[in-house]
């Protein structure tokens, strides 16, 4: 289906531009969203009347997104997660987990501006991608955490679980030498017990 983009559209082409595209995309997306007309005389000449108010919307919509990602460029949201020993999350953190982490009093993020790669699945700290207009992007981190405190030691860049294997090997020697010191007294005693029979009798 050929149709004609009202703004520029990721992976796809700028406004005004003329694209060939899958039926489901259009309907479902591109033409449910307002992003594009399907490209026939009466739309073409519609568009060629209606292009300087559409750049003009468009502009104004990139200098308000311009502005919003000032603001939240490089900041940081903790999303407190339980998770195994080994850090893997029980679940994932979705894109409206991030969006409402992201969300705040002066501007709110949709989750369908939060662009994954991939679904998040471990602890740590991650780079998302906000698309706040089809030209501007921000950058934020997302710090995943099982406590508050856990979440600033990952943020100092501290590896929680490297540590908390550390912590859990000294554990494990301490426990084995305090077994074996009680181990090797319990013979100390019993030698010295069977000596003092032998001495009696």
């Amino acid at each position: 289906m050929q149709v004609i983009l009202l703004e520029r559209v990721e992976n796809l082409g700028q406004m005004g531009d003329i694209v060939n595209v899958r039926p489901g995309y259009a309907r479902n997306y591109l033409l449910a969203q307002k992003k594009a007309l399907r490209a026939n005389d009466d739309n073409k000449k519609a568009f060629e009347a209606q292009r300087a108010q559409l750049e003009a919307r468009n502009l104004e919509r990139k200098k308000e997104a311009e502005a919003v990602a000032e603001k939240i460029e490089g900041t940081s949201y903790v999303l407190i997660r339980q998770s195994s020993d080994m850090g893997a999350l029980y679940g994932s953190v979705t894109t409206r987990d991030i969006a409402d982490a992201a969300s705040s009093g002066a501007f709110s993020i949709e989750r369908s501006q939060v662009r994954l790669d991939k679904p998040l699945k471990a602890l740590g700290v991650f780079p998302v991608r906000i698309a706040l207009h089809p030209e501007v992007d921000a950058n934020i981190n997302i710090n995943i955490a099982r406590s508050e405190d856990e979440a600033e030691r990952q943020a100092r860049g501290e590896d929680v679980l490297a540590s908390e294997a550390d912590r859990e090997a000294a554990e494990d020697e301490e426990a084995k030498a305090e077994f074996f010191d009680e181990e090797a007294q319990a013979a100390v005693d019993s030698e010295e017990g069977e000596a003092a029979d032998t001495t009696e009798a």
